[in-house]
């Protein structure tokens, strides 16, 4: 062999190394999208409100628990992101949450109506959100060493699609195949698979393992191709919890000279907690307003899926085009509109006009709002993911994204604890839903000071 054809030959396999690392890192993606899909959403979420019986209730029940879990991943996240960063051992950490993420879900089969414990049921649920939150954390780190800074768009938008399709997939598995309707059979007209009884609500319980099942198998491309790089000044485990407070002190007292990180910091605070809030409570307003069963909430899933990977996918190119900033401005202006026009949707009305109890519109326009919702989200999520990478340091890029994290998880209970309080004092799904606008709004005021390159090249905002 040559030495020309040689070196040819270690290019195409770094290529290809590379693009397998990209793909592994998308696996990810795929793998956990079922707890937010299935789990949060389409499937479960509504499974409780019919158990409970009464949907303000519920709703305020399941806004309190999301609420204290957001609470504790505030404390927890920025610290141990500390801690990922000084050792480089962020793989270490995806490991032990992909654990939580597994079991939590898992102990979601043991929610049977006869014997339904609430308190169990939520802390089964937060454990497995606690993982999977967490290991989010640490796998969106890992985003910046995966291409060139011009094609991160392109990467985050096709990750978040190639989830959004993975979700859309399980979701149809779970309707088609395990969840009971009314009448006992799945959406198919067919028994649930496996001999589930429909009587004890088997079929839909089974939400629980499927999810952790699907996340054992499709994480494997990820543990099998990405390899976290070295980190040359990395340091024990021991040390660097011991070093995590005082560099974490540090790197927050500096945010504000920051000015452009620092807005967007704040910015995707409230803009994301606020999509989160539509996504947690999307389903169980469905269900306790529109009285929708959870095949019709699964079918609206799917159709929020579905949106939610095209526009993620197409996102993902005017990221790379035109930059992030126009995305997310864009989709955070489309989510704030919706969010407030899914309060006008009930049984009785839509945007006012009276309707009678047995008219379609109701149930029409919450299809067309649960589309928008799922295309704005998923494009927005995908943009936000590459505008830390513009505002961050480049010679402390996971520094950055720890920052990234902390924003995210520091008011990740504001969405879910303000919705279960607006609820509990209105008595009124609607109104409790109220809250989530209002972040958006706060989100986008700050984007005003966000400048699309970053305050380290140039200080003005745009």
């Amino acid at each position: 062999m040559t030495e020309s054809t040689a070196a040819r030959a270690a290019d195409a396999d770094a290529r290809g190394a590379a693009q397998r690392r990209i793909w592994g890192w998308w696996w990810f993606d795929w793998a956990s999208q079922p707890y937010n899909t299935l789990l949060i959403t389409f499937i479960f979420g509504p499974y409780v409100v019919g158990v409970v019986g009464d949907g303000s209730r519920a709703q305020a029940i399941w806004g309190y628990g999301i609420g204290f879990a957001g609470i504790l991943l505030a404390v927890l996240a920025p610290l141990l992101g500390a801690v990922a960063d000084r050792s480089g051992k962020r793989m270490v950490f995806i490991w032990f949450f992909s654990l939580c993420y597994v079991v939590g879900a898992w102990g979601l089969w043991f929610s049977a109506p006869a014997d339904f414990n609430i308190w169990y049921v939520m802390l089964m649920f937060c454990l497995g959100l606690v993982g999977m939150e967490f290991a989010t954390i640490f796998t969106n780190a890992m985003l910046p060493d995966l291409a060139p800074r011009e094609e991160l768009g392109k990467v985050s938008g096709s990750g978040w699609a190639w989830g959004y399709v993975g979700g859309l997939v399980a979701l149809i598995l779970m309707l088609t195949l395990l969840a009971e309707g009314s009448n006992g059979t799945t959406l198919i007209g067919i028994d649930p698979i496996f001999g589930l009884d429909p009587e004890t609500r088997e079929g839909t319980r089974s939400v629980g393992p499927l999810t952790a099942f699907w996340y054992v198998v499709f994480m494997i491309p990820f543990f099998w191709w990405v390899r976290e790089p070295r980190k040359p000044d990395a340091v024990g485990i021991g040390t660097a919890i011991r070093g995590a407070w005082p560099e974490l002190k540090s790197t927050l007292a500096g945010l504000p000279a920051n000015r452009s990180l620092f807005a967007f910091l704040g910015s995707s605070m409230f803009y994301r907690d606020a999509l989160n809030g539509v996504y947690t409570f999307g389903g169980i307003y469905a269900a306790g307003v529109l009285g929708w069963s959870v095949v019709q909430v699964g079918i609206f899933g799917i159709l929020a899926a579905a949106t939610g990977a095209l526009f993620a996918w197409l996102g993902g190119k005017a990221d790379s085009r035109f930059g992030p900033k126009p995305v997310i401005v864009f989709n955070v202006v489309a989510l704030a509109l919706t969010a407030l026009a899914i309060v006008f949707v009930s049984r009785d009305s839509v945007f006012g006009i009276a309707v009678t109890p047995d008219s379609s519109l109701p149930d029409i326009a919450f299809y067309v709002l649960g589309a928008i919702v799922g295309a704005a989200g998923g494009a927005m999520q995908s943009a936000s993911r590459t505008m830390m990478v513009r505002q961050g340091d480049t010679d402390k890029m996971t520094e950055g994204f720890g920052l990234y994290a902390l924003s995210g998880k520091a008011t990740a209970f504001l969405a879910p604890l303000s919705i279960g309080i607006a609820t509990d004092l209105s008595g009124s799904q609607q109104i409790g839903i109220l809250p989530v606008t209002a972040l958006f709004m706060l989100g986008l005021v700050l984007l005003a000071f966000v400048h699309p390159e970053g305050s380290s090249r140039k200080e003005v905002p745009a």
